[in-house]
Parts: structure tokens; sequence; C-alpha cells
């Protein structure tokens, strides 16, 4: 069984069967699953409003669906992930 150590290692799936099929052999790495996990803090955070194309955000809610995750807390993640890259 192959472990999964990113999320750019899950691909698209066109159809239920091509995902059932990867999952078969593919399990996530419980250290990538941990570092998922949203933790609410007690720093006080800022409501912004952002506007999306309504198929980007279809997409990005199918996205964290798939990783069982809610997608506010996934696109807040991306965005601390990309300043970590920019901070580098």
């Amino acid at each position: 069984m192959k472990t999964i150590e990113s999320w750019d290692e899950i691909p698209e799936f066109k159809h239920r069967k091509d995902e059932a099929a990867f999952w078969m052999d593919h399990q996530i790495d419980p250290r990538l699953m941990n570092a998922s996990v949203h933790r609410p803090n007690n720093r006080e955070s800022t409501t912004i409003t952002l506007r999306f194309d309504p198929r980007m955000l279809a997409r990005i809610k199918r996205i964290a669906s798939s990783r069982y995750l809610n997608y506010q807390s996934m696109i807040k993640q991306w965005l601390s992930e990309r300043l970590e890259q920019e901070q580098q």
C-alpha cells in the first residue's frame, strides 16, 4: 500500500469508481492528516469577504469534502502554507 505524503499526490478523479480503486491501494500519512486538522486557537480573527467564481468555489468545496475538511478551513490552510513558502 502506498502512503500519500502530500495532498498533491492525490489526482483529480473523473469517476467514483476510479477514486475507489485509487484508495484501495493508497492511504494518507497520519502526519499529513494531523497537520490538516483545524485547531482553533485563542488568537483574534477578522472576518473578510472574498468573491469566487461559482465553478471555482464548487471545485474547492469538492476537494475539501474529499479530504473531510471544511472548505473555509482548507482555504485558510492553503493560504498559511503559501505564506510560509513566500517567507523562505
